[in-house]
């Protein structure tokens, strides 16, 4: 035997429903239920049943439907027995039931275990326990017996849930996992709407998810409420909630608490010294205040490897993780922006890289947010200047941070406090340590050779490494004579120095190692100055040198050897910035530049062809080929897995060649490498990358004066903020977009742009303006014949009019884009008119078709790697299969949720979530579907997303009317009429009828 009483009010006998044929049999039982075994006296359900006018034969009716009961749920009963389920107790009634058998008695079960794993500190196991509590809700307690809505037990059990969503999400919160704890805070809220402590419960964790439009609107709602009903103003604790979001003070949020980075570089081998430097960096450590040490000294003198030897030390001491950044602040050509460096965090705090703001002041408020709370060691390396440095510092104690440079940043121990540690040479019996532990015994055979070569270094351990593998590659050479070699170096740079440069010693030191290099080896040595990312592998400097992999493999390890380049990860190397530099002014000398036009090229070759390797279907986008001949070769990236591993590994340099080739006069290499990996950048949630890479783009495409690739980026830029759900700065891109391609004359591109904008237009819920562009899009489509577009247009035009209820228009536009984007192949545009044709179906009636419109169009998205669009056919496919009474529509619903998330498209996210409302609904789980309306209007509200905005409500309305709660289903009617008035569109009728 079951009993369900928190929904409707149901039974089973094993797998067998019982049949509870009348309201009052429904009542009685649900009474019982809500006594939780405690006996119901027969006045009490009377009183409950009819009220103050109970009929003459209330009794005798009573006793008949304790009687039918009795029948029903204990059919093997012998007549005239006992009730063992429902026996006779004094005046009244009880129901014999247990944690296994009632619902409402496992719900209080879970939630005592709940409680009591909380106080014995297990929060995880807390919020387990009443994630299993909550799910045995199904609705409001008793839903289908409407006149005891009101009743004391119905409300206070109610008033249990309530309590249990407020405890889960406290747990969810503390637990750092805002983003779940968001939907039941809600749900609390909506369930008691006048309750203070609820609305600045989920004001705070809306501010702690970084939602502060979302924290704002919720106070001034309950402002008003409190206002309208209680004719009162907000409490203390409401007050304070609204002030933290104002501050933005909110705890972190989301499951990225959860991510521990260990990006520490390998710590330094033979290193020496530094004992006092040491400790006073030990001294640091227990500081109860934000904790900045600024250590700063001449390139070369190790200040890297003093800071890495330092964390490593430390670093079980920071149980958060260890974030670790090469600013490049002294590369001439690319030091690394804030905003970048700012984005490579986040993704190590586990953001998902779709969610990294846009902004450079947002992704720092998001940054500091995470790290609060937290005890993490930040190493920024190399640093330019404060202002490179200021955006990435914490806010808040717990972590500190070590900052090295070359400059004394005055401003960062002015304005933050930092302990400055200034780092001298080394000490010359380190110096002399050094060189004993990297040459051996000859430094024993000649000490004075070693005391004078330590000095010739300047006593600087880069220079004195590299003299030291000079050393072992001529061993059969005195160390005096390499000494009088060196002596000889630093006079002929000081006559070609009259500036007098510093730094000569250790230029000395590269000078002489470079001029004992190889031809070959020298040759690549300077080639690598040109290199403008931060590290390279064979293929790459095959392409660079113009040589066969294997003789570039063999020349980065004869470099590598002489400790003039360094190994990283397997098979890449790097060059430390002073060698970088040096090379780099070798190889201006020499002038052979045309290394970096071969490896652009290069790039760009390979970058077509691993994109061409992942999405085959569309090879147009990636543009025509690169000027020149072929590189022979380029990476294999023929395979899938060997394409995406060689983007993912290229991303840093491909976003240096852009940035690179847009101040070298190579606009035609920058512009044509952003377009193509537009496709693996947005998919991939690389958004900074590619808002980065466009605008490098763009600069070099307006110094040029080629408007059309100025518009085609400005489209680009639009589509990647219209993903991530900023409507109004995808507008603005487009219309430049527009303007730029009519100064130039480009119909095609201007077509796009129009297309786009009335996309945006549509998803603000502005139809008449979204169908004004379209039809003015389709003009020039007509007027220049391009089919394709037109085809495309036609399918946009077709949705708008699904909208706005003009469903004849609608069918008839959509049918004409399919038959268009079959006639021309577009098979991804044939698929997204299916998925709209499918809907206008499925308004209809006519489900069947419906879905198999939307099979089609899944077929096609999935055969071209089209992930957004086979999220939209799963939504629309899963929708019509449950109508259809289906067993896998709500999977695939739930499917393309997940895919939308993953993309980080946010209309997605707020239509799959109403789906998965309506859907919920449609299955009595009330309780349910206004959970998944709520978070989905959250996300409506956030992107502006009118049209789904006024779904969520009219969902909200329908959950709110099931679980009797007319008040709040009144508030979100008057929503949904007033927003489907304002975009002119009708309301929908639901798919389920």
């Amino acid at each position: 035997m079951r009993i369900q009483v928190l929904g409707t009010v149901r039974a089973w006998l094993g797998d067998e429903p019982v049949e509870l044929t009348s309201a009052g049999q429904r009542a009685v039982l649900g009474l019982l239920a809500l006594a939780g075994g405690q006996p119901v006296t027969r006045s009490e359900l009377i009183d409950a049943l009819w009220g103050d006018d109970p009929p003459a034969s209330a009794v005798n009716v009573l006793q008949t439907y304790v009687k039918h009961l009795r029948r029903r749920l204990e059919p093997d009963r012998p007549a005239r027995s006992r009730s063992a389920l429902l026996p006779h107790v004094g005046d009244g009634y009880a129901l014999r039931a247990t944690a296994d058998t009632l619902d409402l008695l496992c719900f209080r079960q879970l939630s005592a275990q709940a409680t009591a794993a909380r106080q014995e500190g297990d929060d995880r196991r807390a919020a387990t326990l009443l994630d299993r509590a909550l799910r045995q809700w199904q609705g409001a307690p008793l839903a289908d017996v409407p006149q005891l809505a009101g009743h004391p037990k119905v409300v206070a059990v109610a008033a249990e849930r309530g309590a249990a969503l407020a405890r889960y999400g406290e747990l969810k919160i503390a637990l750092g996992e805002v983003a779940e704890a968001l939907p039941a805070l809600a749900e609390a809220v909506a369930a008691q709407p006048l309750d203070e402590a609820g609305q600045a419960r989920l004001i705070r964790a809306y501010a702690a998810a970084g939602r502060r439009a979302d924290a704002f609107e919720a106070y001034h709602a309950a402002r008003r409420r409190l206002a309208d009903e209680l004719g009162v103003d907000p409490g203390p604790e409401l007050r304070a909630a609204h002030d933290i979001a104002l501050r933005d003070e909110a705890p972190p949020a989301t499951a990225t608490r959860t991510a521990v980075p260990a990006q520490l570089p390998a710590d330094v081998p033979d290193f020496i010294g530094r004992d006092g430097e040491l400790a006073r960096l030990d001294a640091l450590l227990g500081s109860p205040t934000v904790v900045i040490s600024a250590l700063s000294g001449t390139a070369g003198v190790g200040k890297t490897a003093l800071a890495v030897r330092w964390a490593h030390r430390v670093r079980t001491g920071f149980p958060d993780g260890q974030l670790y950044i090469n600013l490049r602040g002294y590369d001439a050509e690319r030091p690394v922006p804030a905003g970048e460096a700012l984005a490579r965090f986040l993704r190590a705090l586990g953001v998902p890289g779709q969610e990294v703001p846009l902004d450079a002041e947002e992704r720092a408020d998001r940054y500091r947010s995470l790290l609060d709370g937290r005890r993490m060691l930040i190493v920024l390396d190399n640093a330019a200047s404060v202002a490179q440095v200021r955006p990435l510092l914490p806010g808040t104690p717990g972590c500190l941070t070590v900052v090295t440079s070359r400059d004394a940043l005055p401003g960062l121990v002015a304005r933050h406090g930092a302990r400055r540690l200034d780092l001298d040479l080394l000490p010359h019996a380190d110096a002399i340590a050094l060189l004993r532990r990297l040459i051996g015994r000859r430094c024993d055979e000649d000490p004075d050779a070693a005391d004078e070569l330590a000095e010739r270094c300047a006593r600087l351990p880069l220079a004195l490494r590299v003299a030291a593998e000079l050393a072992l590659a001529r061993p059969s050479v005195p160390l005096r004579q390499l000494v009088g070699e060196l002596a000889d170096e630093r006079r002929r740079l000081t006559l070609l120095d009259a500036g007098g440069d510093p730094e000569t010693g250790v230029r000395a030191v590269f000078s002489f190692s470079y001029r004992q290099l190889p031809a070959p080896a020298a040759r690549a040595f300077r080639l690598l100055g040109l290199h403008p990312g931060p590290d390279v592998e064979p293929y790459a400097a095959a392409a660079l040198f113009g040589t066969p992999v294997t003789e570039a493999h063999d020349l980065l390890e004869a470099l590598a050897g002489a400790h003039l380049l360094q190994r990283g990860t397997p098979g890449r190397y790097g060059l430390h910035d002073l060698l970088r530099a040096y090379a780099s002014e070798l190889a201006l000398l020499d002038g052979d530049e045309t290394g970096t036009t071969r490896l652009l090229d290069a790039w760009l070759h390979t970058a077509r062809a691993a994109m061409t390797t992942l999405h085959p279907a569309e090879r147009g986008r990636h543009g025509g080929e690169p000027a020149g001949p072929r590189p022979v070769p380029i990476a294999p990236v023929g395979d899938p897995a060997a394409a995406q591993a060689w983007l993912d590994a290229e991303r840093g340099n491909l976003a240096a060649a852009v940035a690179f080739a847009a101040a070298h006069d190579l606009p035609g290499h920058a512009v044509a490498l952003t377009v193509t990996l537009l496709r693996y950048l947005e998919g991939g949630g690389h958004v900074a990358e590619a808002v980065a890479m466009h605008a490098h783009a763009r600069d070099a495409a307006r110094l040029t004066g080629d408007v059309a690739a100025e518009a085609q980026l400005l489209n680009n830029v639009a589509l990647i903020y219209s993903q991530q759900g900023r409507f109004p700065q995808a507008a603005e891109y487009l219309r430049a977009a527009i303007d730029a391609a009519r100064r130039c004359g480009d119909l095609a591109a201007e077509t796009r742009a129009l297309g786009n904008l009335g996309h945006v237009d549509a998803w603000l819920g502005r139809y008449d303006d979204a169908a004004a562009r379209l039809r003015e899009a389709l003009e020039l489509c007509r007027r220049t014949g391009d089919r394709a577009a037109e085809a495309r247009v036609l399918g946009n035009l077709g949705q708008i009019y699904r909208r706005q209820g003009r469903h004849a228009d609608a069918e008839a536009h959509l049918r004409r884009s399919v038959a268009l984007c079959r006639d021309v192949s577009d098979h991804i545009g044939e698929a997204y008119a299916l998925v709209s044709l499918g809907h206008v179906e499925a308004g209809r009636g006519l489900l069947a078709d419906a879905a198999d419109h939307h099979r089609a169009a899944l077929a096609l998205f999935r055969r071209s790697t089209e992930r957004g669009g086979e999220a939209l056919a799963l939504d629309g496919l899963g929708s019509a299969e449950l109508a259809l009474g289906g067993a896998e529509g709500f999977d695939r619903l739930l499917q393309s949720l997940a895919i939308f998330r993953r993309l980080g498209e946010r209309a997605g996210e707020a239509q799959a979530g109403n789906s998965i409302g309506e859907a919920h609904a449609a299955a009595g789980r009330h309780g349910a579907a206004r959970e998944a309306h709520a978070a989905a209007l959250a996300v409506a509200r956030e992107i502006g997303d009118r049209y789904e905005q006024a779904r969520a409500h009219s969902g909200l309305v329908a959950a709110a009317e099931a679980l009797s709660d007319q008040a709040t289903a009144e508030i979100h009617r008057r929503a949904a009429l007033a927003i489907y008035a304002e975009i002119g569109a009708p309301q929908p009728a639901s798919i389920f009828g």
